[in-house]
Formats: C-alpha cells, structure tokens, sequence
C-alpha cells in the first residue's frame, strides 16, 4: 500500500471533560504512534476503554483509518456516545434546555437546580434499558452532559450502585452546550461501532490491520489516589493483570499494533517495578503530564505516566 498522505483538518474534540483524559498528552503520543498509521497500513481503530475520546478524535481525523470499533465497561458512558453519534440534534435540543435553565439562575440557586438533575439522573437509572436505544437515552444523555460541564472537576465518577455522585462544580460561567462540537463529534463517529463490554470483548475484531489504544482505568499511585471509581466495580491490580496477558495474547495471535497508557507508580516509589515487569517483554516510554485532579492545589503538576507499545514507534515500515 503506498504511503497516504496524514489529514490535517481536526474540527471535533472530545465532547466530555473526563479525568485522565489525554488531550495534553496528544503531541507526545502521537510520537509514539506506529509509522504504519500515518502509511495507511493500519484501517481499523480500537479502542476497548473509550472515556474520553480524545485519541480516537485524534486519529479518526489525522489518519486515513476507515472503521473504528469503541468499547467501554461503562454502560452510561457507551448512551452518551451512541446518543451522540445517533441522535445529536435532540440531544442539541434536550441539552439547550438545560443550559438555558441553569443560565437564568442566580449563583446561589444553581446549585439546587444541579442537585435536582443529579438526583433525576439516579432515580431514573433503574428504568433504563441500557441495551436498547430508546428516547430516553436522548434525555439521560443531556442530563449526563450537563452534569459533567457543571460537577466538580469535571468527574465521571459512580457510586457502588452506580450513582452519579460528584458534587456540584459552581464554576461561573461553564459552557455546557457546544452544538458546532457536538455535531462534529457525531459525524466524526459514524465510522464506529460504539459496543458496551470488557475490554476483552474487542479480540473478536482486532487483526493485523489494526491499531489498538488501550487506556484503562489508572492504577492509583497513592494511597489517597482514586482514579479507578468510572465504573461501580472499579478496576483493581488484578484487572490489571488480566489486561496484562490480553495485551500480550493479541501481540501474539493477531499481528496488532498495541499502545496502551497507565500510570506511573515511580512517581511515588522509585521501587515500585509494577507495571514495568508486567510489560517487561515490551516498549515501555515515559511521558509527562499535568495532574489538575488532586485536590490539594500543591500536589496538581507534571508527573510521569507510562505509554507501552509491542512496537518500537520509529522502525522504519517495510513495505510488501
């Protein structure tokens, strides 16, 4: 295949503030990228912890990819997307209507008005169907993103019955409604199919034309650190472990280029070889980041996160 030329008309950004997500850290990924994405070698994108979005909004408009497959254990997180793609302008319209409410009100009364919403969201979630698609994801899904422009920090964070319960953010003027972005995101995604389910669940698709992100759940580098609560199970050290030997089962069977991010528990032990004897057999590559999620205004600042890749990012590509 000859090299194609890389696009350079990116419009869509990630529609959701997501904690963790990698925006910052795009010009530094995108050097680790593989040579083959920007060859044309590599069709298919897949994503099995799709949060945030952004490599994918990244690669879907700078790569000449033509399918993406994006998964998440999430179920709420997985409407979002699907309403977006599906349905933007009634979410533009459901979400218009919150924004214009939440406007009208005086500071001291809005956040009444976000803890109605919230406590709507969660009375509503028992009533979801969320294998479905149905009306009512339209509205839940202007809900969610109206809570996530106005909670604290921007947190997509759930209780162990999977409440929504991040406080309200009391941000003067957020902007909760980017109807250009949103229909952007939404054209952007119609070449993906949107799948909730463990990440295992892409190998069925995963082959040797694809390039697959990994960006799980970060493993906390603190005793005080809680990254992990995206879903009301969580994701511990043994997940981990499993993600471990699923990455290393599709370098083995399928030929895949495989990036995959984590945290970096060096920041806080110099002895903590975690994730670097789980990834032992691979690249391992340290970038630095921003931390604006901590609490304590002293410890947000560049920190170290780990980026692992069964390739090495400037191998020369052999062509057939």
């Amino acid at each position: 295949m000859s090299r194609k030329k890389m696009r350079s008309s990116v419009t869509a950004r990630p529609f959701l503030k997501w904690a963790g997500g990698k925006m910052q850290l795009l010009p530094q990924l995108r050097t680790l990228y593989p040579p083959e994405l920007a060859a044309g070698k590599l069709a298919t994108h897949v994503e099995p912890f799709v949060g945030g979005g952004a490599v994918f909004f990244d690669i879907a408009q700078r790569y000449p990819v033509t399918r993406a497959f994006l998964c998440d254990a999430n179920p709420e997180l997985v409407l979002i997307y699907r309403v977006v793609q599906q349905q933007v302008e009634a979410l533009i319209a459901a979400l218009a209507r919150y924004a214009g409410e939440y406007a009208a009100l005086g500071h001291d009364e809005r956040p009444a008005y976000y803890y109605q919403v919230r406590d709507a969201l969660n009375r509503q979630r028992p009533e979801i169907a969320f294998d479905a698609f149905s009306n009512a994801w339209i509205e839940r899904a202007a809900m969610h993103l109206f809570l996530n422009k106005t909670c604290y920090n921007g947190l997509f964070r759930l209780n162990s019955k999977g409440g929504f319960n991040v406080p309200h953010g009391r941000y003067k003027n957020p902007r909760i409604l980017d109807a250009d972005n949103l229909r952007q995101a939404s054209r952007v995604l119609q070449i993906a199919e949107i799948r909730r389910g463990d990440f295992e669940h892409c190998a069925e698709i995963v082959d040797d034309g694809s390039f697959v992100y990994f960006d799980p759940p970060y493993r906390p580098i603190s005793k005080t650190a809680h990254f992990t609560a995206y879903s009301k199970n969580g994701f511990d050290d043994d997940d981990q472990r499993r993600l471990a030997r699923f990455f290393a089962r599709l370098h083995r069977e399928t030929g895949a280029k495989l990036m995959l991010s984590n945290s970096d528990p060096t920041n806080e032990d110099p002895n903590d070889a975690f994730f670097d004897d789980l990834y032992r057999d691979f690249h391992r590559h340290r970038v630095s980041a921003q931390r604006n999620i901590n609490s304590k205004a002293a410890k947000r600042g560049p920190i170290l996160e780990l980026v692992i890749t069964n390739y090495s990012p400037h191998s020369p590509i052999s062509n057939p």
